[in-house]
């Protein structure tokens, strides 16, 4: 960023300024509050998320350094229901993002379609990626697509569901220009969230734990070759490793050798 687009110091402190403000009014609006779900709480809580947003921005434009502070995720800033007791109608929003991980393969899947097809393609969409991704689309449900995206060259992404709550269903053809302008986070009755995010987090867990385990393996193998150890060590007044050794050898040649009567005993049972 050059020096001409960067904010002056007098913009970062009113910034900051502005982040003490939000966090009075916060405060306030938690002190003040009628339940667990008061709205001016959550409205308080957004202000001052914004205000320490624009600050962190503008302190790192200006100064290079960031703050301490970290925005909750959607997850936790969802705003309190605000919708009706008892719904009568609903709508399900549905987020999924897909990247496209084989062209080619997405595309052969596609020309299969259009030799299926008995009325034929006039043009070969299956040619191109978009072609292909509309007559996928087209011809399968999006849930087969979900639960089959690696046939189709499909890498997921993140995706969302919101189930939101209403009085009475739409009209038809109501909100087909937009369907998704009138989707009021404050009548979510419940959502669900994929993301890799998340399974980062749950594998950091995992890491952990396999240390520990790791270290605890470690001990108990050290305990049991120290026990060992103090088994095959020499006591007091005991007998050593090395003078079992030489009491089985001994044994062993006595067996071995024969005595001196042994083979005219062998011999006179022949006869």
């Amino acid at each position: 960023m050059s020096d001409a687009a960067q904010p002056t110091a007098a913009e970062v402190r009113a910034a900051a300024e502005a982040v003490k403000t939000a966090l009075d009014r916060h405060l306030a609006a938690v002190e003040r509050r009628s339940g667990e779900e008061d709205p001016a709480v959550y409205d308080a809580f957004n202000q001052l998320a914004a205000a320490a947003e624009a600050y962190d921005e503008l302190l790192y434009d200006r100064y290079d350094e960031v703050t301490p502070f970290e925005i909750p995720g959607t997850e936790d800033s969802m705003p309190p229901y605000t919708g009706p007791e008892e719904p009568s109608a609903l709508s399900v929003l549905i987020r999924r993002d897909y990247s496209v991980a084989e062209p080619q393969r997405l595309m052969a899947q596609a020309r299969r379609v259009e030799a299926a097809d008995e009325e034929g393609v006039a043009a070969e969409s299956s040619g191109t990626v978009h072609g292909a991704l509309g007559l996928l689309f087209g011809e399968f449900e999006p849930d087969e697509i979900a639960s089959r995206h690696k046939e189709f060259g499909l890498e997921e992404g993140d995706s969302t569901l919101w189930v939101t709550a209403a009085d009475e269903t739409a009209d038809p053809g109501e909100w087909l220009e937009a369907p998704f302008d009138q989707a009021d986070p404050e009548l979510v009755v419940c959502r669900f969230d994929v993301s890799a995010v998340f399974d980062d987090e749950y594998d950091d867990g995992l890491d952990d734990d396999d240390e520990d385990d790791a270290d605890a393996d470690a001990d108990a193998d050290a305990d049991v070759d120290d026990e060992m150890d103090d088994e095959t060590d020499d006591d007091e007044g005991g007998v050593g490793a090395g003078e079992l050794d030489e009491d089985l050898d001994t044994d062993l040649d006595d067996d071995l050798d024969p005595d001196e009567d042994a083979e005219p005993a062998r011999l006179e049972a022949d006869r």
